[in-house]
């Protein structure tokens, strides 16, 4: 029992001085370019109805939901994707709206993962959802709008993938499997599993059509090349559709300036049910997972009443942190507090001058010395607490300024 008070469950974690600093001015900075481009933000509760949630909506499985009851009996579900109640949200609250609606929010997200697979039950997640609109220029203002917030954050090494559920799930359909082979032939292809593939077309009949379909996969992953090979293999015109939608996007891409930033990758299953087009992850060095995922999803707001299409995307903060602290690329974090130290007989002193820092809009922390404790204690104390300057009010009218950073005496006086 002491050992839970005193600890964290798995999968959750404090995040606290200097990198809750650094978390929170990443947020900042990347909510800023939201801005930019016109979004403006929302709050969701951070449970709902477990219906909110439901298999019919498209989100995870139900046994990865936190899941509880409240005093009437409802089923409860802490949100693992904050799409939904915003789909939820827009539904009620823009009802009649028919001009598009743009959207942003920060929020933590909730997953009940697999022990072994060692990653976060709880993560940070910032974006966007362009409400209201179907049209390549909308799909490109997402994506180019990833690319500016990845850009902001520091990182110039990622790349973000683009496929198209539409293509995809035209092979999958045109494969003709039992629902038990799709669902492996899907696992095999989410986790890049190509061979496993091949292994499974050995023991059920499909047709060689199919077969050259699957096998040629691997190879549409690259470039916008690959769309015309993309052409000679779509099964129908959904999937014909959904590659020229692609073509047309990467041309309004180009105008934005960010096609080198670009792959496709026509393998790309969606991580969510709900997801009707273009989908798409970034990536970059020092994760193991996508630092954003989104997509288009024309039918999810049917399912609370509004019809209308929309598209998002959502910034796994936790993960791009990693990524950056790999990749050692610094998130400026100012010394710009100050510390007041002061002997008990210069308390009222130290509180005048304190109350007039703070006036002045700066971050003062106030603090009596204890007489057992040596100045350089306090000194990394400041350091810790992103103080850049120190002041100490001494007995006998001891005076001493300290720069924190450089370690230098600014001002000393002992009378």
């Amino acid at each position: 029992m002491k050992n839970q008070i005193i600890h964290t469950p798995e999968g959750v974690r404090d995040i606290y001085n200097v990198e809750c600093r650094k978390k929170l001015i990443l947020q900042e900075r990347l909510h800023d370019v939201l801005h930019l481009y016109g979004y403006q933000d929302i709050q969701t509760p951070s449970f709902e109805f477990f219906e909110v949630f439901r298999k019919e909506i498209g989100t995870i499985a139900s046994k990865e939901l936190y899941k509880f009851f409240d005093r009437e009996g409802n089923t409860m579900a802490l949100r693992p994707d904050i799409t939904p109640s915003i789909a939820r949200a827009a539904a009620t609250l823009y009802e009649g709206e028919e001009l598009p609606i743009r959207l942003c929010y920060i929020g933590n997200t909730f997953i009940n993962h697999s022990s072994y697979q060692g990653r976060l039950k709880e993560t940070t997640q910032l974006g966007a959802e362009l409400i209201g609109v179907d049209s390549v220029d909308a799909d490109a203002e997402m994506l180019a709008m990833v690319i500016d917030c990845l850009k902001k954050a520091g990182l110039e090494d990622f790349q973000l993938t683009i496929g198209n559920v539409e293509f995809f799930e035209s092979l999958i359909q045109a494969g003709g499997f039992e629902e038990k082979i799709e669902e492996q032939v899907r696992d095999l292809i989410k986790n890049r599993n190509f061979f496993g593939i091949d292994e499974v077309f050995d023991h059920i009949e499909v047709s060689q059509n199919a077969k050259d379909a699957f096998a040629m996969l691997p190879s549409l992953i690259g470039t916008v090349e690959i769309l015309e090979e993309a052409k000679k293999i779509a099964p129908d015109a959904k999937a014909a559709r959904g590659i020229r939608r692609l073509e047309r996007i990467y041309k309004v891409l180009r105008a934005y300036g960010v096609e080198k930033y670009i792959t496709f990758d026509l393998s790309m299953c969606g991580t969510y049910g709900y997801y009707t087009g273009i989908i798409f992850r970034a990536y970059t060095f020092g994760t193991g997972d996508a630092i954003v995922k989104g997509g288009r999803y024309d039918h999810l707001l049917e399912k609370f009443g509004k019809v209308s299409p929309s598209i998002g995307f959502a910034i796994v903060a936790d993960e791009l942190m990693n990524a950056l602290n790999r990749q050692k690329i610094e998130i400026p974090c100012e010394f710009s507090n100050f510390m007041i130290l002061y002997d008990e007989e210069r308390r009222f002193e130290a509180i005048k001058l304190a109350r007039k820092f703070r006036r002045n809009q700066k971050n003062t922390e106030l603090i009596k010395k204890n007489p057992q404790k040596e100045l350089e204690e306090y000194y990394e104390h400041g350091r810790q607490n992103l103080a850049g300057s120190m002041i100490y009010l001494g007995n006998d009218d001891k005076f001493l300024m300290m720069d924190l950073i450089t370690g230098e005496e600014l001002m000393r006086s002992e009378d």
